[in-house]
């Protein structure tokens, strides 16, 4: 991804810094990918095997949903208009997420560690992104901003270790001796 970032002009004005150009673009590109996770979700509760799993990705789809709302309050709390970009890196997430289910048996416990799979890739885009947009707001001085960047952090974090804890207790281990 080639981000043009106009130079930075020493005015001392954070809205008209390249930094703050960044930090909007960033914004823009996870709101689109929030956005299309609220589509992609369910599709993979539904591929899922394990009620566990399928309970804990619509858990995470209400939280998802959440995020956009919450989005567009650190949009607002900037004075910016919320816009999303089309995040390329999670549009390849999602398609592989689809690839998975595609190629993987129904009703088996190895689709549903191809789904953990997936999801955990999406979690780990999602983490390295709120925490970026958390720092970045904290050094702009957007003190709302870096609040709710950071409630949708945690809640990310949390989903990824639900889905660690799931897979690890049992789901990795029944798919084991599943044939092709």
């Amino acid at each position: 991804m080639q981000t043009k970032v106009k130079k930075s002009v020493q005015t001392g004005n954070v809205e008209e810094s390249a930094l703050n150009e960044l930090f909007i673009d960033e914004l823009k590109d996870i709101y689109w990918a929030e956005q299309h996770l609220v589509k992609a979700l369910p599709k993979m509760a539904k591929a899922a095997t394990s009620g566990e799993l399928r309970s804990a990705i619509e858990e995470h789809l209400e939280e998802t949903e959440n995020h956009v709302s919450r989005l567009e309050s650190v949009f607002d709390s900037i004075d910016e208009k919320a816009a999303a970009k089309k995040c390329e890196a999670m549009a390849g997430l999602i398609k592989e997420g689809d690839e998975i289910v595609s190629e993987t048996e129904e009703g088996t416990f190895t689709r549903d560690a191809g789904i953990i799979s997936a999801a955990q890739k999406i979690e780990h885009y999602e983490i390295a992104s709120y925490g970026t947009l958390r720092t970045l707001a904290n050094v702009l001085g957007y003190t709302e901003a870096a609040d709710l960047l950071e409630a949708t952090l945690n809640e990310e974090k949390n989903a990824d270790s639900l889905l660690t804890q799931i897979a690890e207790s049992g789901i990795n281990s029944s798919g084991r001796n599943e044939k092709e």
